[in-house]
Protein backbone atom coordinates (compact mmCIF):
# COMPACT_ATOMS: atom_id res chain seq x y z
CA UNK A 1 0.00 0.00 0.00
CA UNK A 2 1.08 3.62 -0.70
CA UNK A 3 1.63 5.18 2.20
CA UNK A 4 0.41 8.53 2.82
CA UNK A 5 2.26 11.76 4.05
CA UNK A 6 0.17 13.79 6.70
CA UNK A 7 0.53 17.65 5.68
CA UNK A 8 2.10 19.75 8.37
CA UNK A 9 -0.09 21.58 10.36
CA UNK A 10 0.64 25.68 10.04
CA UNK A 11 2.13 27.11 13.34
CA UNK A 12 -0.84 30.73 14.28
CA UNK A 13 0.91 33.71 12.95
CA UNK A 14 0.71 36.67 14.32
CA UNK A 15 -1.80 38.07 11.77
CA UNK A 16 -4.23 35.86 12.00
CA UNK A 17 -5.84 37.94 14.94
CA UNK A 18 -9.44 39.57 13.99
CA UNK A 19 -8.82 42.57 11.52
CA UNK A 20 -10.70 46.04 13.62
CA UNK A 21 -13.50 47.64 11.18
CA UNK A 22 -11.57 50.19 8.77
CA UNK A 23 -13.78 52.22 6.65
CA UNK A 24 -14.47 51.85 2.60
CA UNK A 25 -11.65 53.68 0.98
CA UNK A 26 -13.05 53.24 -2.47
CA UNK A 27 -14.76 55.72 -4.76
CA UNK A 28 -18.13 55.85 -5.70
CA UNK A 29 -20.06 58.40 -7.97
CA UNK A 30 -23.44 58.57 -6.71
CA UNK A 31 -26.31 61.34 -7.73
CA UNK A 32 -26.17 63.81 -4.75
CA UNK A 33 -29.98 63.93 -5.37
CA UNK A 34 -31.57 60.93 -6.41
CA UNK A 35 -28.59 58.92 -4.51
CA UNK A 36 -29.62 55.37 -5.82
CA UNK A 37 -27.75 52.82 -5.44
CA UNK A 38 -25.96 51.15 -7.62
CA UNK A 39 -26.00 54.60 -9.84
CA UNK A 40 -27.04 54.74 -13.41
CA UNK A 41 -24.18 57.27 -14.99
CA UNK A 42 -24.53 57.75 -18.44
CA UNK A 43 -21.31 59.27 -20.46
CA UNK A 44 -22.31 61.58 -22.90
CA UNK A 45 -19.12 61.62 -25.07
CA UNK A 46 -20.88 64.35 -28.00
CA UNK A 47 -21.20 66.97 -24.87
CA UNK A 48 -18.24 65.52 -22.86
CA UNK A 49 -20.46 65.59 -19.61
CA UNK A 50 -21.46 63.23 -17.29
CA UNK A 51 -25.39 62.49 -16.69
CA UNK A 52 -27.16 60.89 -14.01
CA UNK A 53 -29.76 58.51 -16.13
CA UNK A 54 -32.52 58.62 -13.04
CA UNK A 55 -33.16 62.51 -12.29
CA UNK A 56 -30.88 64.10 -15.42
CA UNK A 57 -28.41 65.61 -13.47
CA UNK A 58 -24.77 67.17 -14.58
CA UNK A 59 -22.49 65.01 -12.27
CA UNK A 60 -19.06 66.30 -14.12
CA UNK A 61 -17.57 68.09 -17.73
CA UNK A 62 -14.96 68.15 -20.49
CA UNK A 63 -15.18 63.96 -19.75
CA UNK A 64 -12.15 62.42 -22.40
CA UNK A 65 -13.58 60.35 -25.17
CA UNK A 66 -11.96 57.05 -24.68
CA UNK A 67 -13.17 55.07 -27.44
CA UNK A 68 -11.57 53.66 -30.84
CA UNK A 69 -10.65 55.85 -33.32
CA UNK A 70 -12.13 53.88 -36.09
CA UNK A 71 -12.92 55.51 -39.47
CA UNK A 72 -16.48 54.45 -41.08
CA UNK A 73 -17.79 55.72 -44.17
CA UNK A 74 -21.59 55.15 -43.59
CA UNK A 75 -22.81 59.00 -43.04
CA UNK A 76 -20.30 60.77 -45.50
CA UNK A 77 -22.26 62.84 -46.46
CA UNK A 78 -23.81 64.22 -43.12
CA UNK A 79 -21.91 64.76 -40.06
CA UNK A 80 -19.64 61.41 -39.38
CA UNK A 81 -18.58 61.51 -35.63
CA UNK A 82 -15.57 59.39 -35.83
CA UNK A 83 -12.53 61.08 -35.55
CA UNK A 84 -9.43 60.37 -37.70
CA UNK A 85 -6.53 61.51 -39.01
CA UNK A 86 -3.83 63.85 -37.17
CA UNK A 87 -4.19 67.78 -36.96
CA UNK A 88 -5.48 69.45 -40.19
CA UNK A 89 -2.28 71.76 -41.53
CA UNK A 90 -3.52 75.18 -41.99
CA UNK A 91 -0.68 76.13 -44.47
CA UNK A 92 -2.29 73.57 -47.04
CA UNK A 93 -5.41 73.30 -48.72
CA UNK A 94 -8.29 71.17 -48.43
CA UNK A 95 -9.31 68.56 -46.02
CA UNK A 96 -6.13 66.94 -45.99
CA UNK A 97 -7.61 63.06 -45.62
CA UNK A 98 -5.13 61.84 -48.54
CA UNK A 99 -4.27 58.28 -48.49
CA UNK A 100 -0.65 57.35 -48.40
CA UNK A 101 0.62 54.12 -50.29
CA UNK A 102 3.62 52.15 -48.36
CA UNK A 103 6.19 51.15 -49.37
CA UNK A 104 7.39 48.50 -47.19
CA UNK A 105 8.95 45.89 -49.55
CA UNK A 106 11.51 48.00 -50.49
CA UNK A 107 9.90 49.98 -53.07
CA UNK A 108 9.70 47.21 -55.39
CA UNK A 109 6.85 45.67 -56.77
CA UNK A 110 2.62 46.80 -56.73
CA UNK A 111 3.50 49.46 -54.22
CA UNK A 112 6.03 51.05 -55.80
CA UNK A 113 3.78 51.82 -58.60
CA UNK A 114 1.21 52.22 -56.64
CA UNK A 115 3.21 55.28 -54.68
CA UNK A 116 4.06 56.80 -57.91
CA UNK A 117 0.69 57.19 -59.88
CA UNK A 118 -0.37 58.59 -56.56
CA UNK A 119 2.12 61.07 -56.49
CA UNK A 120 1.32 62.00 -60.07
CA UNK A 121 -2.47 62.40 -59.38
CA UNK A 122 -1.44 64.68 -55.67
CA UNK A 123 0.66 66.97 -57.64
CA UNK A 124 -2.26 67.81 -59.93
CA UNK A 125 -3.30 69.44 -56.71
CA UNK A 126 -1.25 72.26 -57.00
CA UNK A 127 -0.04 71.34 -53.47
CA UNK A 128 3.32 69.79 -54.32
CA UNK A 129 4.73 73.47 -55.10
CA UNK A 130 3.39 74.71 -51.43
CA UNK A 131 4.98 71.36 -50.00
CA UNK A 132 8.42 71.99 -51.64
CA UNK A 133 8.92 75.79 -50.53
CA UNK A 134 7.62 75.10 -47.05
CA UNK A 135 10.85 72.18 -46.82
CA UNK A 136 12.91 75.20 -48.59
CA UNK A 137 11.76 77.38 -46.19
CA UNK A 138 12.74 74.84 -43.22
CA UNK A 139 16.03 73.90 -44.22
CA UNK A 140 17.38 77.38 -45.49
CA UNK A 141 16.24 78.84 -41.72
CA UNK A 142 17.64 75.75 -39.94
CA UNK A 143 21.16 76.49 -42.17
CA UNK A 144 21.45 79.81 -40.09
CA UNK A 145 20.06 78.85 -36.86
CA UNK A 146 17.02 80.40 -36.78
CA UNK A 147 14.40 79.63 -34.62
CA UNK A 148 10.93 77.63 -35.74
CA UNK A 149 8.85 80.20 -35.06
CA UNK A 150 10.88 82.26 -37.26
CA UNK A 151 10.38 79.68 -40.10
CA UNK A 152 6.63 79.51 -39.51
CA UNK A 153 6.01 83.07 -40.19
CA UNK A 154 7.54 82.96 -43.76
CA UNK A 155 5.55 80.31 -44.24
CA UNK A 156 2.53 81.77 -43.22
CA UNK A 157 3.65 84.83 -45.68
CA UNK A 158 4.44 82.57 -48.28
CA UNK A 159 1.30 80.96 -48.36
CA UNK A 160 0.04 84.72 -48.30
CA UNK A 161 1.37 85.53 -51.07
CA UNK A 162 0.43 82.71 -53.04
CA UNK A 163 -3.13 82.15 -52.28
CA UNK A 164 -3.21 86.18 -52.98
CA UNK A 165 -1.05 86.67 -56.21
CA UNK A 166 0.89 89.49 -54.46
CA UNK A 167 3.88 88.35 -56.56
CA UNK A 168 3.24 87.92 -60.12
CA UNK A 169 6.05 86.85 -62.68
CA UNK A 170 8.59 87.34 -59.36
CA UNK A 171 10.48 83.75 -58.87
CA UNK A 172 9.89 81.35 -56.06
CA UNK A 173 13.16 81.50 -54.56
CA UNK A 174 13.06 85.98 -54.46
CA UNK A 175 9.75 85.89 -52.69
CA UNK A 176 11.03 82.75 -50.41
CA UNK A 177 14.22 85.15 -49.50
CA UNK A 178 11.48 88.19 -48.72
CA UNK A 179 9.59 86.16 -46.76
CA UNK A 180 12.54 84.84 -44.99
CA UNK A 181 13.76 88.75 -44.11
CA UNK A 182 10.50 89.91 -43.55
CA UNK A 183 9.96 87.12 -40.84
CA UNK A 184 13.25 87.71 -39.14
CA UNK A 185 12.20 91.74 -38.97
CA UNK A 186 8.99 90.73 -37.00
CA UNK A 187 10.40 88.38 -34.75
CA UNK A 188 13.42 90.99 -34.13
CA UNK A 189 16.24 88.25 -35.25
CA UNK A 190 19.10 90.29 -36.58
CA UNK A 191 20.22 89.20 -39.78
CA UNK A 192 21.30 91.15 -43.13
CA UNK A 193 20.70 91.73 -46.74
CA UNK A 194 23.89 90.23 -47.19
CA UNK A 195 23.41 86.73 -44.81
CA UNK A 196 20.28 86.09 -46.62
CA UNK A 197 21.43 86.90 -50.61
CA UNK A 198 24.19 84.14 -49.30
CA UNK A 199 21.45 82.02 -48.34
CA UNK A 200 19.05 82.29 -50.45
CA UNK A 201 21.66 82.81 -53.72
CA UNK A 202 19.58 85.58 -54.81
CA UNK A 203 20.75 89.21 -55.98
CA UNK A 204 20.24 91.94 -53.10
CA UNK A 205 18.40 94.52 -55.65
CA UNK A 206 15.94 91.20 -56.64
CA UNK A 207 15.19 90.73 -52.88
CA UNK A 208 14.92 94.35 -52.15
CA UNK A 209 12.17 94.64 -54.62
CA UNK A 210 9.88 91.88 -52.92
CA UNK A 211 10.34 92.95 -49.85
CA UNK A 212 9.39 96.98 -50.76
CA UNK A 213 6.39 94.81 -52.95
CA UNK A 214 4.96 93.14 -49.90
CA UNK A 215 5.87 95.38 -47.32
CA UNK A 216 3.33 98.07 -48.92
CA UNK A 217 1.25 95.10 -50.10
CA UNK A 218 1.09 92.79 -46.64
CA UNK A 219 1.56 96.28 -44.37
CA UNK A 220 3.35 94.01 -42.17
CA UNK A 221 5.35 96.16 -38.72
CA UNK A 222 8.22 95.37 -39.57
CA UNK A 223 10.83 97.18 -37.13
CA UNK A 224 14.28 98.03 -37.93
CA UNK A 225 17.44 96.37 -37.16
CA UNK A 226 19.45 97.71 -34.76
CA UNK A 227 23.14 97.04 -34.01
CA UNK A 228 22.33 95.27 -30.20
CA UNK A 229 20.84 92.99 -31.96
CA UNK A 230 23.80 92.11 -34.13
CA UNK A 231 26.00 92.68 -31.12
CA UNK A 232 25.71 89.37 -29.63
CA UNK A 233 26.04 87.24 -32.31
CA UNK A 234 29.13 88.99 -33.80
CA UNK A 235 30.99 88.84 -30.65
CA UNK A 236 30.10 84.88 -29.95
CA UNK A 237 31.27 84.02 -33.66
CA UNK A 238 34.26 86.32 -32.85
CA UNK A 239 34.61 84.17 -29.60
CA UNK A 240 34.80 87.28 -27.55
CA UNK A 241 34.37 87.33 -23.93
CA UNK A 242 30.85 88.19 -22.24
CA UNK A 243 32.12 91.42 -20.73
CA UNK A 244 33.39 92.79 -23.87
CA UNK A 245 29.76 91.97 -25.73
CA UNK A 246 27.85 93.87 -22.97
CA UNK A 247 30.66 97.02 -22.88
CA UNK A 248 30.18 97.04 -27.17
CA UNK A 249 25.92 96.78 -26.42
CA UNK A 250 26.72 99.97 -24.44
CA UNK A 251 29.05 101.81 -26.54
CA UNK A 252 26.24 101.39 -29.27
CA UNK A 253 23.72 103.39 -26.96
CA UNK A 254 25.88 105.47 -26.15
CA UNK A 255 26.80 106.53 -29.51
CA UNK A 256 23.45 106.48 -30.74
CA UNK A 257 22.44 109.80 -27.83
CA UNK A 258 25.46 111.91 -29.13
CA UNK A 259 24.75 110.91 -32.26
CA UNK A 260 28.52 109.80 -32.95
CA UNK A 261 27.76 107.35 -36.05
CA UNK A 262 24.65 108.97 -37.27
CA UNK A 263 23.82 107.52 -41.13
CA UNK A 264 26.00 104.96 -40.61
CA UNK A 265 24.20 101.67 -41.03
CA UNK A 266 23.15 99.09 -37.92
CA UNK A 267 26.34 96.76 -39.10
CA UNK A 268 29.12 99.30 -39.71
CA UNK A 269 28.42 100.64 -36.06
CA UNK A 270 28.12 97.44 -34.18
CA UNK A 271 31.41 96.28 -36.47
CA UNK A 272 33.36 99.63 -34.99
CA UNK A 273 32.39 99.41 -31.56
CA UNK A 274 33.83 95.68 -31.05
CA UNK A 275 36.86 96.52 -32.85
CA UNK A 276 37.06 99.46 -30.25
CA UNK A 277 36.32 97.32 -27.42
CA UNK A 278 38.14 94.09 -28.19
CA UNK A 279 41.03 96.61 -27.96
CA UNK A 280 40.53 98.24 -25.08
CA UNK A 281 40.13 94.78 -22.89
CA UNK A 282 43.21 93.67 -24.64
CA UNK A 283 41.44 91.05 -26.48
CA UNK A 284 42.22 92.26 -30.06
CA UNK A 285 40.34 91.82 -33.43
CA UNK A 286 41.79 92.91 -36.84
CA UNK A 287 39.62 94.53 -38.80
CA UNK A 288 39.57 91.71 -41.27
CA UNK A 289 38.38 89.18 -38.88
CA UNK A 290 35.64 91.73 -37.63
CA UNK A 291 35.09 92.33 -41.82
CA UNK A 292 34.40 88.58 -42.47
CA UNK A 293 32.31 88.28 -39.44
CA UNK A 294 29.98 91.43 -39.82
CA UNK A 295 30.20 91.02 -43.86
CA UNK A 296 31.17 94.76 -44.65
CA UNK A 297 34.46 96.00 -46.08
CA UNK A 298 37.63 96.87 -44.09
CA UNK A 299 37.43 100.42 -45.08
CA UNK A 300 34.18 101.02 -43.69
CA UNK A 301 35.06 99.55 -40.12
CA UNK A 302 38.12 101.93 -40.31
CA UNK A 303 35.87 104.62 -41.33
CA UNK A 304 33.44 104.28 -38.24
CA UNK A 305 35.98 103.72 -35.75
CA UNK A 306 37.78 107.25 -36.63
CA UNK A 307 34.69 108.89 -35.59
CA UNK A 308 34.36 106.86 -32.60
CA UNK A 309 38.28 107.30 -31.58
CA UNK A 310 37.53 111.17 -32.23
CA UNK A 311 34.64 111.32 -29.60
CA UNK A 312 36.44 107.94 -27.44
CA UNK A 313 36.53 110.72 -24.18
CA UNK A 314 33.21 111.28 -23.87
CA UNK A 315 31.94 108.14 -24.87
CA UNK A 316 33.67 105.84 -22.51
CA UNK A 317 33.92 106.27 -18.64
CA UNK A 318 37.57 105.02 -18.24
CA UNK A 319 37.10 105.72 -14.48
CA UNK A 320 33.81 103.47 -14.01
CA UNK A 321 35.67 100.68 -16.42
CA UNK A 322 38.50 100.36 -14.10
CA UNK A 323 36.56 100.75 -10.92
CA UNK A 324 35.19 96.60 -12.32
CA UNK A 325 37.16 93.70 -11.71
CA UNK A 326 37.12 93.09 -15.65
CA UNK A 327 38.48 96.50 -16.13
CA UNK A 328 41.46 97.00 -14.00
CA UNK A 329 44.41 98.58 -16.02
CA UNK A 330 42.08 99.93 -18.88
CA UNK A 331 43.37 103.33 -20.44
CA UNK A 332 43.32 104.83 -23.56
CA UNK A 333 46.62 104.64 -24.64
CA UNK A 334 45.54 100.73 -25.65
CA UNK A 335 43.56 102.60 -28.61
CA UNK A 336 45.15 103.24 -31.90
CA UNK A 337 44.24 104.20 -35.20
CA UNK A 338 44.23 101.23 -38.06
Amino acid sequence: MASTIPFPLREPQQNDTPQAFQPNLNVALICPDCRVTPPQIVEEFASGDLVCGDCGLVLGDRIIDTRSEWRTFANDEGDDPSRVGAAANPLLDGNQLDTVISRRDGGTGAAKDLNKVHGRASGMKGERNLVQSYKDIGAMCDSISLSKIVSDTAKQLYKRVEDEKLLRGKSSDAIIAACIFIACRQEKVGRTFREICALTRVPKKEIGRCYKSLQSKLQTNTSIMNSEDLMSRFCSNLLLPPYVQKAGVDLVKRAKELGTLAGKSPISVAAACIYLVSYLYRVPKTTRDIAHVAGVSEVTIKSAYKSLYAERENLIDIEALRSKSNGEGLSFEDLALP
